[in-house]
């Protein structure tokens, strides 16, 4: 076992127990995402040398600074470790918009500064008065109007949801990171035909690249699957089938896992998402994929998108928004 020197007090980490579960296990407050290692939320800096593998996907000036991923990190040896910088908030951004998307989902709409640079799918922490962290994706395109587009889903005992949805008012000011993570379009093959599959709120980073895609005039097919168990729960629907009129190339499959009606039959596609998209479309050489959803569905999907003939290198994740009921629920 090893002990956790943070913040001036002591914590004992248990064999086989990440850095985060310790902390977040003696309620302490602690940003974070996905616990999967890939969205970063959970970044801190130790005075030792962190196990390798806590330090997988991050830049080589971070790892030499002995930067290291919370959840990824097992320690063997005690470990003093201090938090990000509160500077790494180095934006703050004006609410412009609140907007019931559906029954537990809102879109936030935020304006930014001239000097605030990112990509739609990627994705951005917020902090609250209380410092209470989370990530959320970007959901549109840069605009002329300097304004980001968030999904936030309000969920059971949800800090940060909750307080998105009852307290924070037009006009407040919130402190915001700059833009992280990979999963966002770009055009280096214009002819290369794009599989986005999501679930819930995870919808946000893929409507985001989906807009970029057909602005910049993206000459490959485009399919959309975006899941839910029922269909109070999906959204946007008519935003997507109005870009299905306008483009061609573009194809979209909402689907119900759940609740299922006669009624449904013209309307949706029945089944989990990824069985969906996957019995869609069985050979996937050459394509580019991004998968935005439940961690599981991901994992899982990466791995047969991957077998049916993706290269891994056109593999796209949006990491931490696809376990944001978790996450919101463990606040």
């Amino acid at each position: 076992m090893a002990t956790l020197h943070y913040q001036q007090q002591n914590y004992l980490c248990q064999k086989d127990e990440t850095v985060l579960d310790t902390l977040l296990n003696k309620n302490v407050d602690i940003a974070y995402g996905c616990r999967q290692g890939v969205c970063q939320s959970c970044m801190l800096r130790s005075i030792e040398t962190p196990p390798a593998e806590a330090q997988v996907g991050l830049k080589e000036n971070q790892k030499q600074q002995n930067y290291f991923l919370a959840c990824r990190c097992k320690p063997e040896s005690d470990l003093h470790i201090e938090p990000i910088k509160q500077s790494e908030f180095v934006h703050e951004v004006e609410v412009l918009a609140k907007r019931q998307l559906n029954h537990d989902t809102l879109l936030l709409r935020l304006s930014h500064s001239d000097d605030f640079h990112f990509k739609a799918g990627q994705f951005i922490n917020l902090k609250t008065p209380d410092n209470i962290v989370r990530s959320y994706s970007i959901s549109n395109p840069p605009n002329k109007n300097n304004q980001i587009d968030l999904h936030i889903r309000v969920l059971k005992n949800g800090r940060f949801s909750t307080w998105v949805h009852q307290d924070l008012k037009i006009g407040d000011k919130i402190p915001m990171s700059a833009a992280l993570g990979d999963c966002f379009y770009t055009n280096d093959k214009p002819e290369q035909n794009l599989l986005l599959v999501g679930t819930g709120s995870g919808l946000a980073p893929l409507y985001g690249i989906l807009q970029d895609a057909l602005a910049q005039q993206h000459q490959g097919k485009i399919h959309l699957f975006h899941g839910s168990r029922n269909a109070e729960d999906l959204y946007l629907m008519d935003e997507i089938k109005q870009l299905v009129t306008q483009y061609d190339t573009l194809n979209y499959s909402p689907c119900l896992s759940g609740y299922y009606t006669d009624e449904h039959v013209n309307s949706y596609c029945k089944g989990r998402v990824h069985d969906v998209a996957l019995s869609t479309y069985t050979d996937l050489n050459n394509w580019r994929v991004y998968l935005c959803g439940h961690p599981e569905m991901v994992k899982q999907m990466q791995t047969q998108v991957f077998l049916k003939g993706a290269d891994m290198d056109d593999i796209f994740m949006d990491a931490f928004h696809l376990s944001s009921n978790l996450i919101e629920n463990a606040s």
